[in-house]
């Protein structure tokens, strides 16, 4: 039987900061509304159940991932910087993944019924579709990035359905289940988190370049080279930072509530980092430090909205 510690690793809590995030985000926003526009739309129900099921997806990504790699063989190489693959180091056997997987598919399956259930009396059938049809897409976005038949990580696609779905999917959907909604409001920080979110793959990509190359991991940074990939990763966190500055722009009614923004100047601080390391396994701690500054900034981006 695979030992508590395997399945904490093969867990990596150090990703969860980004799915925290960015519910947390799309919560925040729709508190904002509803206390400054004297609205009772705001659950705190609903709050929780989007921060259960953005956690429980991306342990399902974790744990798809790690499959997903062992069965395509990208760590057989020994080359990999980052926390040791659970699958290929025979810690947990493929069978016990995927019932970890299964579990995690059932307790998404749960809580997107859930929120659908509470939804029910706002919500008209064709936004119930809508929204099965995107919790389905989900999980299949989380399962498919390494796992089963033609990958789309191994396509250099990981990044666009990071971006849709840990980003734009996360943070809009929540705020819709909370406000009953579709307005332009979320849809900036939205977009400001998904760019973070590709941000901390770049860089989970930028650290295993060699080794993906030589198991056929097509990856964005293999595509266009280490350079190129730090070039890229500038421009998604000024990307982040531009969109979030727009949003304070049209929304922020003092002075005060721009005070989150400090927070780029950790990211302005890893980037500059980034690009002086010349050793790619040296990038591997910057994951964890780029998905704790998006959990500060959505943390004090909340608070400051509502002051």
């Amino acid at each position: 039987m695979a030992s508590f510690k395997s399945w904490i690793s093969a867990l990596r809590p150090r990703t969860l900061f980004l799915a925290i995030a960015t519910a947390l985000c799309g919560s925040s926003i729709a508190y904002s509304v509803d206390m400054f526009s004297a609205t009772d739309k705001f659950s705190g129900i609903v709050c929780i159940l989007t921060l259960a099921i953005a956690t429980i997806l991306q342990l399902l990504s974790n744990m798809a991932n790690d499959l997903g790699d062992y069965q395509h063989g990208t760590d057989i190489t020994g080359e990999r910087v980052g926390p040791q693959r659970t699958v290929q180091s025979g810690a947990i056997t493929p069978k016990q993944m995927k019932r970890g997987i299964m579990i995690a598919i059932s307790l998404a399956t749960i809580v997107g019924l859930l929120l659908i259930y509470i939804a029910l009396q706002f919500m008209s059938i064709k936004y119930m579709l809508v929204f099965l049809i995107l919790g389905a897409a989900s999980i299949v976005a989380a399962i498919k990035y390494t796992a089963g038949k033609n990958p789309y990580g191994y396509k250099g696609m990981g990044d666009i359905f990071s971006f849709v779905f840990f980003g734009l999917v996360s943070v809009v959907g929540t705020y819709f289940l909370h406000t009953h909604t579709i307005d332009c409001r979320p849809w900036l920080p939205a977009i400001g988190l998904g760019l973070l979110t590709v941000a901390v793959l770049n860089l989970n990509n930028m650290r295993d370049i060699e080794n993906d190359k030589k198991s056929g991991k097509i990856t964005i940074p293999v595509r266009i080279g280490i350079k190129n990939a730090k070039i890229y990763h500038s421009a998604l966190t000024i990307g982040a930072l531009v969109c979030f500055t727009i949003y304070s722009f049209i929304y922020a009614c003092h002075w005060y509530q721009y005070l989150y923004l400090l927070c780029f100047l950790i990211f302005i601080k890893l980037l500059i980092n980034i690009f002086r390391i010349t050793e790619n396994r040296l990038l591997d701690p910057y994951l964890k430090y780029t998905s704790m500054g998006t959990f500060i900034l959505s943390v004090c981006f909340s608070i400051c909205i509502n002051l």
